[in-house]
């Protein structure tokens, strides 16, 4: 092992997310929560602290780190007074502070996965713990502190080396769920292990020489709720406040802020992944403009050496011309000389032949002659050497201009150039910070919509949380009311069976009444109808039983001529549903029309005798054997489709006025338009 090793430096990604999430906890109206998860940390650096005091943080998250211990030098643990969750898992603890106790809010304790060897006595003043998971570390025994946790629900030990369980543990009512390695447990026995909690309590308290009562009975503060008391070790006192549904209330609430923090966390890496990329946009964008101005520079210098290369070409041609005109004015002026010397040569000629003259003999004609070709050779060739000497010069004065043209026209197409790549240069530079002040619009637009999206996500958050409130308000409320149409179905079954006692006792009574009320409530066409039929029709129909077809006849007019000339398919079409009382109708009504037709007329009296006036009486068979009202009163037809017979008894009315396919989507009496609260079938006994 060496002696001296440096401190793992974190990543560029590990630090930017730590600013990120540091930032993010110091603005105005975040979240009780600081999260420094996964940021490669060897320590908890002062700022956490220092934001943690100050901001009066309750979730403290620092998992998957390189943690060694929990506070580094010149911090106090008192910074974190205010935590309720601490979550360490997954990092490189072999021990926790010994005042740890100290952290008297704490209700959630999460070191899973560390390398932890014990637990310090003072975790047992931590009076408010309800979850410890010290789940894959390296425990071999638990602090008999641990029964002073009143509060404590979940208890993870499993992946230890324990062993035994202490004894206290006995005094710690409120354990819903430990888990833990059964087959490596010596005290309590694997069979009480593997039996569960309850199991691992009931025998605790027994060997304590306590009763043990189920921990559904004892009270637990919430995490939600700060200064709650401590539960106490009766049965009887703590269900008074709190029930068992608000903390899994309050439970599922804090899951869902797990799940709101797993989300928020995804968006801000979202978010950092957007940053980065960006960012690198930014710096691909630089770096194309640098190459291109790096280019642009190159472009212009190798331009600027060409062009000075030109200038000094150009002077060059006129320093060689200027050189060339210099020689040929030195010619001219070496011509013009010869030329003098020349016309002294032909004044020396001229003495020379007047000398010769004086000394010869010559004739002055000759003399002349000679004299006059000479001189004219001679001017002949002054001129055309003069003339060819002006020619020159004017060829050198207009080569000269055509040069002085020409490098003034390429000085002005290169200026030209010049302007122009100065201005594609211009115009490049414009496009790209024009672009960078795009990107950085944009990624203030999508800044702005994160922001806009987290402030959603909190009132999202505070509204479920108004809504699970009002939820349990309606919950109740709807218990209550379930309760007292328990209630109110009882009292009316108690008035249902007392008037089913009045009733059996008066029954015959009662439906007579009814009936009677019925009859009297008949509508007044139908009454006239049915006593405009024929006595021997009601008397036929009353003795077939077939009384409830009179509103039928009634309706249609059908008389005894009109039966004895209808078929049993005719009588169907009426609405007589029985094959067989259509037979009997049928010929009841013949017999009755041929008894008739065959009865004796009386013979005439004389006419001085005065027969005896008595009333006749009518034959038996043609003689009603029942009133009519009391016939009327015994069958009435459905007043909604007027064909089938009456069968429904509506309550509380009374009334009987519908047949059973017609009631059934009523909710008020067509005859007096109450309430139908009952309907009852009328069965009829042949």
């Amino acid at each position: 092992m060496p002696l001296f090793f440096r401190k793992r430096k974190p990543s560029e990604e590990a630090r930017k997310r730590l600013e990120y999430q540091m930032c993010l906890a110091k603005e105005a109206g975040a979240d009780d929560i600081l999260d420094i998860s996964k940021c490669e940390l060897s320590e908890i650096p002062f700022g956490a602290f220092a934001t943690c005091k100050v901001l009066q943080k309750k979730v403290l998250i620092v998992h998957t780190n390189h943690l060694t211990s929990l506070l580094p030098k010149s911090c106090s643990l008192l910074s974190l007074a205010t935590i309720k969750v601490l979550d360490l898992h997954d990092n490189q603890l072999t021990a926790l502070p010994d005042d740890i106790g100290q952290l008297t809010a704490l209700q959630v304790l999460n070191v899973e996965r560390n390398q932890l060897t014990y637990l310090p006595r003072s975790i047992g003043n931590l009076i408010q713990l309800q979850t410890l998971n010290v789940k894959d570390n390296r425990l071999k025994e638990l602090p008999d502190t641990l029964g002073e946790l009143r509060s404590l629900r979940t208890l993870d030990i499993s992946e230890s080396e324990i062993q035994r369980l202490p004894q206290m543990l006995a005094h710690v009512r409120t354990l819903e769920a430990l888990s833990l390695d059964a087959s490596s447990m010596v005290y309590p026995p694997q069979e009480v292990c593997g039996a569960g909690t309850e199991a691992i309590q009931q025998f605790l308290c027994k060997a304590s020489g306590l009763e043990y009562y189920p921990p559904s009975q004892y009270l637990l503060p919430v995490l939600e709720q700060d200064g709650a008391e401590n539960s106490r070790d009766s049965p009887s006192g703590p269900t008074d406040r709190f029930s068992s549904e608000e903390v899994d209330w309050q439970e599922q609430k804090m899951l869902e802020k797990l799940e709101f923090e797993r989300r928020l966390e995804l968006g801000q890496r979202e978010h950092a992944q957007l940053l980065q990329q960006s960012n690198s946009q930014k710096d691909e964008i630089l770096q194309t403009v640098k190459e291109e101005q790096s280019r642009l520079e190159q472009g212009l210098s190798e331009r600027q050496r060409y062009l000075d290369a030109e200038r000094q070409r150009l002077q060059e041609q006129l320093k060689q011309t200027e050189q060339n005109v210099s020689n040929r004015i030195q010619k001219l002026l070496q011509e013009n000389q010869r030329q003098k010397k020349s016309s002294e040569i032909l004044k020396s000629l001229e003495n020379e032949r007047i000398r010769m003259e004086q000394l010869m003999s010559i004739t002055q004609e000759e003399t002349e002659n000679l004299r006059r070709r000479e001189i004219a050779s001679a001017m002949q060739q002054m001129l055309t050497e003069s003339c060819n000497s002006r020619l020159i010069q004017m060829a050198y004065e207009s080569q000269r201009q055509n040069l002085v043209q020409q490098a003034c026209s390429s000085m002005a197409e290169m200026d030209e150039r010049f302007q122009q790549i100065l201005s594609w240069q211009q115009m490049d530079q414009n496009k790209a910070i024009s672009q960078i002040l795009q990107e950085s619009a944009m990624q203030k637009a999508a800044f702005e919509a994160l922001q806009v999206k987290k402030d959603l996500m909190h009132r999202q958050i505070r509204k479920q949380e108004m809504i699970s409130e009002q939820r349990w308000v309606l919950s109740s409320l709807l218990q209550q009311l379930l309760k007292e149409e328990t209630q109110r179905e009882e009292e009316l079954r108690e008035i249902l069976t007392e008037l089913e006692a009045k009733s059996e006792t008066k029954q015959e009574n009662y439906w007579l009444i009814q009936y009677q009320r019925l009859l009297n409530q008949k509508p007044l066409s139908l009454k006239l109808q049915e006593e405009g039929l024929e006595r021997q029709l009601v008397a036929l129909l009353v003795e077939l039983s077939a009384e409830h077809y009179l509103p039928i006849f009634a309706h249609h007019r059908i008389s005894l001529d009109m039966l004895s000339r209808m078929g049993p398919g005719d009588l169907a079409k009426v609405g007589v549903s029985e094959a067989g009382l259509r037979h009997q109708i049928l010929r009841r009504a013949q017999e009755l029309l041929d008894a008739t037709r065959a009865r004796p007329e009386l013979p005439k009296p004389p006419q001085g005798e005065v027969l005896p006036t008595a009333p006749e009486e009518l034959p038996e068979a043609v003689r009603p054997s029942a009133p009519c009202a009391e016939l009327e009163a015994q069958t009435s037809e459905c007043v909604v489709c007027l064909e089938r017979e009456a069968q429904m008894i509506f309550l509380n009315c009374g009334h009987v006025c519908c047949c059973q396919q017609c009631c059934q989507p009523l909710r008020t009496c067509p005859l007096c338009r109450q309430d139908i609260a009952q309907r009852l079938r009328i069965y009829h006994s042949r």
